[in-house]
């Protein structure tokens, strides 16, 4: 049996070194970008807020708090892509941090000599920005898309501060996640992945509408939900969801259990942990951390295993 491990702490707070704590500061984020400023309101308490539920302010919002925290100011995806929210993606790099730092005396390592894959990064290339700008890891960054990979590499083409951390590679081989990237020769300290964890369009609607709703504070009407945060197929839905998506990923693991110190992937939904720490155990993980992860009332995991 791998050995595994839980961590804890206060639900609904964000990892200590996450910069994203408390409310977001939109004065200062507008003088970073002054076109935030049309999307600004006063919510009935009287603090300027966002309309979540509205695609332009929160794409908008996301070009503000990556211009101001972590200096990327040439950001843009293509209409319809997944457009992150950031303090979720910042407290996956902050755990995993810290997953890398038991091997280090217990201290994060920073620098190009630590070497990260970032599996379906999109076309928002969100890990590699949070991750090169907070620890200056160097970054593979991969999909089988090739818009998220055309839009990625530009991001990182017009940015300075990733020119030289960030490479941006397309998965050419239909069905495969790590074979066709890691070669031989190649040893990476970290892989991360935020897994499609639909299993269908409907379901992906569905999830939207529940999430409007939730914003809105009122009822969406069947089938009008816009998906504020956007995502294309690959990233919001598969065959099986996330699930069928993880176990292969611990499947194909197997095979490059060497060139791999840690493995990990955001899982969703609590109730597949059973499943897949399973397929673990069947696959010869010899280690697992199930690390919980809150941003407010939204309760995520990160799953890692090594060899």
């Amino acid at each position: 049996m791998p050995r595994s491990k839980q961590n804890t702490r206060p639900t609904g707070l964000l990892h200590p070194r996450n910069p994203h704590q408390g409310r977001y500061d939109l004065p200062a984020l507008a003088e970073v970008v002054p076109e935030l400023s049309a999307y600004v309101r006063l919510n009935p308490s009287g603090d300027p807020t966002i309309d979540f539920s509205n695609p332009a302010a929160v794409l908008c919002l996301n070009q503000a708090i990556l211009a101001h925290t972590y200096k990327v100011k040439h950001w843009v995806i293509p209409a319809g892509y997944l457009c992150p929210p950031i303090p979720g993606r910042a407290d996956t790099i902050h755990y995993a941090a810290d997953l890398l730092a038991e091997s280090n005396s217990g201290e994060v390592p920073k620098g190009r000599g630590v070497r990260v894959l970032d599996i379906g990064t999109g076309a928002n290339c969100i890990y590699p920005i949070i991750g090169s700008q907070s620890y200056g890891w160097k970054f593979d960054a991969t999909d089988i898309d090739p818009v998220s990979v055309k839009t990625a590499r530009l991001i990182v083409e017009s940015n300075p501060c990733l020119n030289n951390l960030v490479k941006v590679v397309e998965q050419k081989k239909p069905g495969s996640i790590f074979e066709n990237i890691i070669h031989k020769g190649d040893h990476f300290d970290l892989t991360l992945c935020n897994p499609p964890f639909h299993t269908s369009p409907e379901a992906a609607q569905a999830g939207s509408q529940r999430k409007v709703r939730n914003l809105n504070k009122g009822k969406v009407a069947k089938g009008t939900a816009p998906l504020n945060f956007g995502g294309q197929k690959a990233e919001l839905w598969c065959p099986g969801g996330e699930v069928a998506f993880i176990t292969k990923m611990i499947r194909e693991s197997v095979k490059f259990a060497t060139q791999v110190e840690w493995f990990t992937s955001l899982v969703s939904k609590g109730e597949n942990l059973r499943v897949l720490k399973n397929v673990m155990t069947q696959c010869g993980v010899t280690q697992m951390r199930e690390i919980p992860m809150s941003q407010g009332k939204k309760i995520s995991r990160l799953l890692a295993w090594q060899f």
